[in-house]
C-alpha cells in the first residue's frame, strides 16, 4: 500500500516540476501619448506603458492614445475605439515580417514604419486595408461601415464588393459589410452625413488633436466642419467674484494756511487823458445846441465889447491930453502976445 502511495506522490511531483508558466507576451510597442482614459489587457495604459501582441486597446468616449511600434509604425486610437494587435512577427530589430491589427470600431490614424509595405495589414468588418508605404485615417462605425481617407502614399481597400485603389491625397472610399462600396473620390464634409456620425474622422476635422509629426498630416478641407465636442462636460462659466470693497479714500492732510504778507500799497495811477474822439458827434438836440451856440456867441460878443470899450476910453484919454496941451500952448502964446504989446 505504501508502495502505491509512493508512486503516486512521485508522479505528482514530476508533473508539477515539469509544468512551467506560460511565457509573457513580448512587447511590440509602447504608449507615447495618453489622454483621458485608455485601457489595455492589464488595466489603464499610461505613457511609456508597453503594449503586447493580442492585446486589446480601448478608449473612452473622450480618450486618445498614440502608440509607437518597434519598427517605427505609428498608430493613433481616437475616442470610443477598440482595436487588437492581432499579429506581430519580428523580422529583425528594425522591421517586422507581419503586423496585423483588427479594428472593431472607432477612429484611427496609421503611419507606416520602416518595414516592407506588404508586412502591414488592417482588418475591418467591411474589408481589408492594404498598405503601400502610406498614411491614412480610417473610421469603423457600430454597424461595421468603414471609411478610409488617404493622406500620403497609396492604399488599397478590398471587400466583398471588390477593391478600390486610393492614389491621390484626400481620396476616400466608404464600404459596408454587405459589399456595398463607393468609388474613390475626394473627401468632403458630406461624408459625415453618409457615415451618420458627426464625430467620425476627428483628426481631420480637428475635433481631436494629435501630438508630434503624426498630427501634422490631414486637413483635406474638413476642419471647417468640426462639430462641437459633446464628450466633454463644459464647466459652468465662472461667476464674477464679488467686487472687493474699495478702500476708503483718505483726504490728504490739509496744509495750514500761511499768513499773507502785506504788500505795500501802490499809488494809484493817474487816469489817462481821454483820447480825442474823431467820430462825428451825434446830432445835438435843437434846444441844447441852440443854447450852447447862443451862450458861446454872447460870451464872444461880451469880450469884444469889453475890448472895444477899453480902446475907446484910451482914445478919449489921449484926446483930452492933446487938447490940454493945445490949450496950454495957446495960453502961452496969448500971454507972450500981450507981453509984447
Amino acid at each position: 500500500m505504501w508502495g502505491w502511495r509512493s508512486v503516486s506522490v512521485a508522479t505528482l511531483c514530476i508533473a508539477l516540476s515539469s509544468a512551467s508558466p506560460a511565457p509573457a507576451a513580448e512587447p511590440v510597442g509602447q504608449a507615447v501619448v495618453i489622454k483621458t482614459e485608455v485601457t489595455g489587457q492589464s488595466g489603464p495604459i499610461e505613457v511609456d506603458t508597453s503594449v503586447h501582441r493580442n492585446e486589446r486597446i480601448k478608449t473612452s468616449q473622450s480618450g486618445l492614445g498614440q502608440f509607437l511600434f518597434r519598427d517605427g509604425t505609428k498608430l493613433a486610437v481616437g475616442w470610443g475605439s477598440s482595436v487588437v494587435i492581432d499579429k506581430y512577427v519580428f523580422d529583425d530589430s528594425q522591421s517586422v515580417k507581419k503586423l496585423t491589427i483588427r479594428a472593431a470600431k472607432g477612429t484611427f490614424r496609421w503611419v507606416s514604419g520602416s518595414s516592407n509595405s506588404s508586412a502591414y495589414q488592417i482588418l475591418t468588418p467591411a474589408g481589408t486595408i492594404g498598405v503601400r508605404g502610406t498614411a491614412f485615417d480610417f473610421y469603423v462605425g457600430p454597424d461595421g461601415t468603414t471609411a478610409v481617407v488617404l493622406l500620403n502614399g497609396a492604399a488599397r481597400f478590398c471587400g466583398p464588393g471588390g477593391c478600390r485603389q486610393l492614389q491621390q491625397r484626400c481620396d476616400c472610399v466608404v464600404a459596408k459589410p454587405n459589399g456595398d462600396m463607393s468609388a474613390a473620390r475626394r473627401v468632403d464634409p458630406s461624408i459625415l452625413e453618409t457615415l451618420g456620425n458627426q464625430r467620425a474622422l476627428p483628426f481631420l476635422s480637428g475635433n481631436q488633436r494629435l501630438a508630434g509629426g503624426i498630427g501634422m498630416l490631414g486637413g483635406c478641407n474638413m476642419a471647417s466642419v468640426a462639430p462641437e465636442r459633446k464628450d466633454r462636460n463644459r464647466p459652468p462659466p465662472p461667476r464674477d467674484p464679488a467686487p472687493a470693497p474699495s478702500p476708503q479714500r483718505q483726504d490728504p492732510p490739509q496744509r495750514q494756511a500761511e499768513p499773507q504778507k502785506e504788500r505795500p500799497a501802490t499809488p494809484d495811477k493817474p487816469d489817462k487823458p481821454d483820447k480825442p474822439h474823431h467820430d462825428k458827434p451825434d446830432k445835438p438836440d435843437k434846444h441844447d445846441g441852440r443854447g450852447r451856440h447862443e451862450h458861446h456867441d454872447q460870451h464872444d460878443d461880451h469880450d469884444y465889447h469889453d475890448k472895444g470899450h477899453h480902446r475907446d476910453r484910451d482914445r478919449d484919454r489921449d484926446h483930452d491930453k492933446d487938447r490940454d496941451r493945445d490949450g496950454d500952448r495957446n495960453h502961452d502964446r496969448g500971454r507972450n502976445f500981450n507981453r509984447n504989446r
